[in-house]
């Protein structure tokens, strides 16, 4: 028996991509044609008309206590027990949902609670509390 010997013609033996890329392109285009854009229908959405004037409140409640504990409400001194009646009539003159206390990082932690509790006594939920560092 022979042995059969290769030969560089069987080593540049290569399958021709041409008919498959033709089909390629030929389907691509197939689905693009024939491809339909349609708007889904639904539901439109009424929208309120934008006003220039809001609901949302002018200012803030601000409430300041010092290191030593002593409470300011609008550049006075106010003694703790009356937090909630200066609250109220900041209320009846502004319309607020918000306070804001600004504690020195030396006051006591219980007089900031207290204060923040006679402000959600007096009507207002949102109290945010900030602190002034000493210098």
């Amino acid at each position: 028996m022979k042995r059969k010997k290769h030969t560089a013609a069987d080593d540049d033996a290569q399958i021709d991509m041409t008919p498959m890329l033709d089909i390629v392109f030929i389907m691509l285009i197939f689905f693009i044609v024939t491809t339909t854009f349609s708007s889904e229908k639904g539901l439109s959405a009424n929208r309120p008309k934008d006003n220039q004037e809001t609901n949302q409140p002018s200012k803030a409640l601000s409430i300041r206590i010092d290191e030593t504990g002593q409470i300011m409400m609008g550049g006075r001194i106010v003694d703790v027990r009356r937090v909630v009646a200066n609250t109220q009539t900041f209320l009846a003159e502004n319309a607020t949902d918000t306070a804001a206390i600004q504690a020195h990082e030396n006051t006591e932690h219980g007089i900031v609670v207290e204060v923040m509790d006679q402000v959600k006594l007096a009507g207002i939920n949102n109290v945010s509390v900030l602190v002034k560092k000493g210098k």
